[in-house]
């Protein structure tokens, strides 16, 4: 937690983005804070290819409406370098937070979730998605 309200609780890193599950009441605080550090990287990016254009994109905040919501977002996240054919399986992938929650709660939990969240069809519907 900081004093801004902020707690990270999923994120995963792939090559080319990333997915952060935030808690946090100062959402307009943190999108400015990401849109910084978009920028920075990009510039810098830019400065040591010697080009121009990289850009950060498809910023989103979303607020959870419910818990079923909660763990198919933490799902797909940790699902997201399996679908993106990185791993066979999100325990392989060693950027992500899948491996506190499997030291914080098991594998058994894991798997509970897995069955019971299912992230089929996610993201479409974002805005409806209060199942």
């Amino acid at each position: 937690m900081t004093d801004q309200g902020i707690e990270v609780r999923a994120w995963v890193i792939l090559p080319n983005h990333y997915h952060l599950l935030i808690s946090t009441v100062e959402f307009k605080w943190l999108s400015q804070q990401l849109r910084l550090i978009h920028g920075r990287f990009a510039r810098q990016w830019n400065i040591e290819d010697c080009c121009t254009g990289k850009v950060w994109c498809s910023y989103s905040d979303r607020a959870i409406p419910s818990e079923r919501h909660y763990y198919t977002t933490l799902n797909y996240i940790h699902y997201n370098p399996v679908k993106h054919n990185q791993v066979q399986s999100p325990y392989e992938w060693h950027e992500s937070s899948v491996h506190w929650y499997l030291k914080d709660k098991g594998r058994e939990w894991l798997r509970s979730c897995w069955v019971q969240y299912q992230v089929r069809d996610y993201g479409k519907n974002w805005d409806n998605f209060s199942l």
